[in-house]
């Protein structure tokens, strides 16, 4: 059995608690998009076409969609797990302690970070936080309501902010390995595997509760957070914000995967970058992904029955149900129920009411349940 799939009888029932009240709702479609899977072809298929029926089935399923997808973007080098955090320097901050860190997010690379750990005794959850820089999400950065971390770990979690400082600068955005002249993953193949090298030295914090380690990210962070925790299973769940969860090009800069630094690599100069539309003129793994008709939703899939969030805005309207319907089938096939969940704002940019919606959903799946 897929280490990921746990006995149903080791997952509490849900008890009428003031969080659950309040995010209950979200893990409810609307009427209209109620068992509805539009035209996405159905990850309950194996690839010889027959149905999976059975958990057997689905482990196997699971298998051939990781697979297919890792060959596509990149297959990753080895997980790092013989790494501890660098503590460069120390800053008590209201109830909790700031370390900037450093750590082999690639074999080739390091990158500095924030480490928070609430000033309170005893093993506690722990939540990633990636963007452009891993300032804004400790509260200080100069964009409002991306202070994840921040808000996080004054609702006692350990967090671990991460950002591609470098390359945000240099307007080259993402991860390239081992260089980016000639990387072998497409970035986004790049940014999960740093991630899942991030999982493995926080879970070494002796603060840290490792079987309750999430991630969250914003538009670019929400497609790093979204493909990271798809690919690496030790992740216990998710929140992605807006990242666009499925391939759209009618969403402009939004849900722009074909780029080079997400799945539309290819060595530099770069041109046109933000003008380019879709599979037609992209480059690298994004027009073999849409040309052999896989999506998104084939990742979400790889969560289940871990629980996710999606937080969205502009690019994730409520008509991405559709997708999401997808994973909530194939939970009720494992034997779980409210392992996916969506909550709506009109713009992209996170707002105070969606932000909380989020914090509550660390809360209960993180804080609140026992395992």
């Amino acid at each position: 059995m897929n280490s990921c799939i746990r006995n149903n009888s080791s997952y509490p029932k849900k008890t009428d608690t003031k969080t659950w009240r309040k995010i209950s709702a979200y893990f409810n479609p609307p009427a209209q998009y109620k068992n509805k899977y539009g035209n996405y072809r159905s990850p309950l298929l194996l690839d010889n076409g027959d149905s999976v029926k059975t958990i057997k089935d689905w482990n196997k399923r699971r298998r051939e969609i990781k697979e297919k997808w890792m060959n596509i973007i990149g297959p990753w080098p080895a997980v790092i797990t013989d790494q501890e955090f660098e503590i460069i320097d120390t800053l008590k901050r209201e109830n909790f302690y700031q370390y900037r860190i450093r750590f082999y997010w690639t074999p080739n690379e390091q990158t500095e970070g924030y480490l928070l750990i609430p000033d309170k005794k005893g093993k506690k959850p722990a939540v990633i936080s990636v963007f452009y820089e891993p300032e804004t999400a400790i509260g200080l950065g100069n964009m409002p309501n991306r202070d994840f971390a921040y808000q996080l770990t004054k609702r006692g979690f350990v967090t671990l902010s991460l950002g591609t400082t470098q390359t945000t600068k240099e307007k080259t955005y993402s991860l390239y390995y081992p260089g980016i002249g000639n990387a072998s993953l497409q970035p986004l193949s790049t940014l999960a595997y740093a991630a899942a090298n991030a999982w493995e030295v926080l879970a070494k914090v002796k603060d840290v509760d490792s079987t309750k380690i999430g991630i969250v990210g914003h538009s670019y962070g929400g497609k790093w957070a979204m493909f990271a925790s798809c690919l690496y299973e030790k992740f216990a769940c998710a929140v992605w914000s807006d990242p666009g969860i499925v391939f759209d090009e009618t969403k402009g800069g939004y849900v722009n995967y074909w780029e080079p630094w997400y799945l539309g690599y290819y060595p530099p100069p770069w041109e046109n970058t933000w003008e380019q539309n879709g599979y037609t003129t992209s480059k690298g793994a994004y027009a073999k992904l849409r040309k052999e008709g896989h999506d998104l939703h084939e990742l979400h899939a790889l969560m289940a029955p871990r629980p996710f969030l999606v937080s969205g805005g502009f690019s994730d309207r409520p008509e991405r149900w559709i997708a999401l319907n997808h994973t909530i089938r194939i939970n009720r096939l494992l034997g779980f129920e409210n392992r996916v969940a969506m909550s709506n704002r009109p713009k992209h940019d996170p707002n105070p009411e969606s932000n909380e919606i989020l914090y509550d959903f660390f809360n209960w799946y993180l804080l609140e349940i026992t395992y």
